[in-house]
């Protein structure tokens, strides 16, 4: 990936149009295969990052204006009202040096893979994300947990603390 990589931003979603571009992305883990089509969709979070990072330009496709960080945000934010949280955390994961992609499903954010992992290994953790203050009730928490360890995958849990910090904690099972 040298230079900026152009992108396009149509109806909700952020598209890599050029194979190359597309290839180079996806083998550093971004973006989702395009059905029937060549390049590739970025999810809205590594979007985020990746314009953040000054990686891409992304091009509002019926505007034809280019697209700042606040403004790609607020048309997420139309879609996904926690694209903040979830981006807050990609972005934390990503700057330690792991690959995160899209979660397994029952509510969960990310699996995350080890270090130097991506493409030779399953994802190891399985990444639960709210922010500080918000009420999860403990039998959802416990759902999770059993759901992730029958995938026999860690549960992290990140919070995003008032200051847009982000703190994880492993769950594991508590016998009373």
């Amino acid at each position: 990936m040298s230079g900026l990589i152009e992108t396009a931003y149509a109806s909700g979603k952020v598209i890599v149009p050029s194979r190359g571009d597309a290839d180079a992305l996806q083998q550093k883990g971004y973006g989702v295969q395009r059905k029937k089509k060549r390049g590739i969709t970025l999810l809205p979070y590594e979007a985020l990052y990746l314009l953040e990072q000054s990686k891409i330009r992304i091009v509002d496709k019926q505007t034809k204006v280019e697209l700042a960080f606040s403004e790609l945000l607020e048309k997420y934010r139309t879609i996904d009202p926690n694209v903040w949280v979830r981006y807050l955390i990609y972005r934390d994961l990503r700057d330690r040096g792991y690959v995160a992609d899209e979660g397994v499903g029952f509510g969960v954010d990310f699996q995350v893979h080890d270090r130097g992992e991506y493409g030779l290994r399953e994802a190891k953790y399985v990444v639960f994300g709210i922010s500080e203050g918000v009420k999860v009730p403990i039998d959802t928490l416990r759902n999770v947990l059993r759901s992730v360890q029958e995938l026999k995958k860690e549960l992290i849990l990140a919070v995003i603390d008032r200051r847009s910090e982000t703190i994880y904690y492993s769950l594991s099972e508590l016998g009373l």
